[in-house]
C-alpha cells in the first residue's frame, strides 16, 4: 500500500494498493513498520519539487509519495552482508515496503544506491543499524522518528551560526516557534547564551512557547514593534512571505542574514521581491551542511558529536512532548490533513504505521 499526494494540490491524497516487491540480485526489501509525521514532512511535500523530495521514492504521473522518518525491517535480501530481520532508521515512504539496492554494507548500516537516488542529497540515502547506531535508544524510538532529523537540522543551523559567530548579531529571532525544528534550535542556542533567542508564533501558542523555558522573548506574529533593535539574524521555520517583509522592513540594515528552513505556513509562502529590506533570503540546505562537517571533523566525528548533543535534548523532550499512535489508512491520512490544515497541539506528534 502506497499513501499518495497530488503534487499541484497537497490536500489532494489517497492510497493505492501496490504488488508485493522481490529483491533482485543485490537488492533487499525492508518491511516499513512505524514513523514519524511532523510539520517537517509537509515542509518535504511542500518544497517536493523544488527541491526535488518527490524524487527519493516515485510514484505515478502526478503524484508523490512524501519522505517520512522511521524504522523498518529487511523482510527479504540477496545481499549476503544484510541479514533479514535486521533493523534499521532512516528515509522512507508511506508506504507498506521500499525496494533499495544497498552498498557500502557494514555494522553500522549501508547506503541505498538506487539509480533514481544516484543524484540526491547523500545523506537522505543512508540507512543506520539499530545496534550500532549511537542515536539509538529502544525506549526513545517514537523521540528518534519525530525529532531526530528535525534535531539535526536545528543542530546544524546553531553550528553553521556560531561558526559564523552569528554575523556579529545580538538577536536571533526564530519564526513558527512552536514547531519542534524552532524549539531545538533554541534549546542548542539557550546552551550557549552568546545571543539573545526570540521565537515568534501565534497567539493561541505564545503561551506554550513561554513554558518550554529556551526563548528569552516570546513575542505573538502582530508585535513586531516589540522586537529588540540592534543586530539581528533571521531563522524563518514559517516561510509566510508578510511575516517575512515584516522582520526585514522592521530591522531593514540592521538584519545581518535571513535563513529560511521551512515552510509551516505553506498557505502564506510568496515570492522574495527585490526590494525586500536587509539581505537576500538565503536558503538553509542541511545536507550542505554536513558535507562541510563531514570534511572538517569525519563522519563519525560528526555523528558522535551529534549524538552527544542528542541524549540531552531528548531527556529535555520527555518533559513536555505526547506522542499520538495510530494504525492504518485512516489514522494516517487524518495526521496528514491536520498537519497540513494547522490543525495540531504543538506538544503533540503523531507515531504512524500502516
Amino acid at each position: 500500500m502506497d499513501f499518495l499526494i497530488a503534487k499541484d494540490d497537497l490536500h489532494n491524497c489517497r492510497f493505492a494498493d501496490a504488488p508485493a516487491l522481490q529483491p533482485a540480485p543485490g537488492q533487499a526489501v525492508l518491511r516499513v513498520d512505524v514513523f514519524g509525521l511532523t510539520s517537517n514532512n509537509i515542509t518535504y511535500a511542500t518544497f517536493g519539487a523544488a527541491m526535488s523530495y518527490w524524487g527519493f521514492f516515485p510514484a505515478e504521473d502526478g503524484w508523490g509519495r512524501m519522505p517520512v522518518w522511521g524504522f523498518a525491517e529487511v523482510s527479504a535480501s540477496t545481499v549476503a552482508e544484510l541479514e533479514t530481520g535486521t533493523r534499521l532508521f532512516g528515509y522512507l515512504p508511506p508506504s507498506s515496503e521500499l525496494l533499495v539496492e544497498p552498498v557500502h554494507v557494514g555494522t553500522s548500516g549501508f547506503t541505498d544506491s538506487s539509480a533514481h537516488r544516484a543524484a540526491l542529497p547523500s545523506a537522505y540515502n543512508r540507512y543506520s543499524c539499530t545496534d550500532a547506531d549511537a542515536f539509538y535508544d529502544a525506549e526513545h524510538e517514537d523521540e528518534q522518528m519525530l525529532l531526530r532529523p528535525l534535531f539535526l537540522t536545528s543542530y546544524l543551523i546553531d553550528d553553521f551560526l556560531a561558526d559564523a559567530k552569528f554575523f556579529n548579531a545580538e538577536t536571533i529571532v526564530i519564526s513558527s516557534a512552536s514547531s519542534k525544528t524552532a524549539s531545538a534550535l533554541a534549546y542548542l542556542l539557550s546552551l550557549r547564551k552568546d545571543v539573545l533567542v526570540v521565537g515568534l508564533t501565534s497567539t493561541r501558542s505564545a503561551e506554550f512557547v513561554r513554558t518550554l523555558g529556551v526563548y528569552d522573548h516570546v513575542l505573538a506574529y502582530d508585535q513586531l514593534e516589540s522586537l529588540p533593535a540592534g543586530r539581528a539574524v533571521y531563522v524563518d521555520m514559517a516561510g509566510d512571505a508578510e511575516l517575512r517583509a515584516g522582520v526585514h522592513g522592521y530591522y531593514r540594515d540592521e538584519l545581518v542574514h535571513s535563513a529560511v528552513v521551512g515552510a509551516t505556513h505553506h498557505d502564506r509562502m510568496g515570492a522574495v521581491p527585490d526590494a525586500l529590506p536587509g539581505p537576500r533570503p538565503t536558503f538553509f540546505f542541511a545536507p550542505d551542511r554536513i558535507v562541510k562537517r563531514a570534511g572538517d571533523w569525519g563522519a563519525d566525528g560528526l555523528q558522535q558529536r551529534m549524538a552527544d548533543a542528542w541524549h540531552p535534548y531528548v531527556a529535555w523532550v520527555d518533559g513536555w512532548l505526547l506522542a499520538i499512535h495510530g494504525h492504518g489508512p485512516d489514522a494516517l491520512q487524518s495526521a496528514y490533513l491536520d498537519l497540513l490544515d494547522g490543525r495540531i497541539d504543538p506538544a503533540t506528534a503523531h507515531v504512524l504505521s500502516l
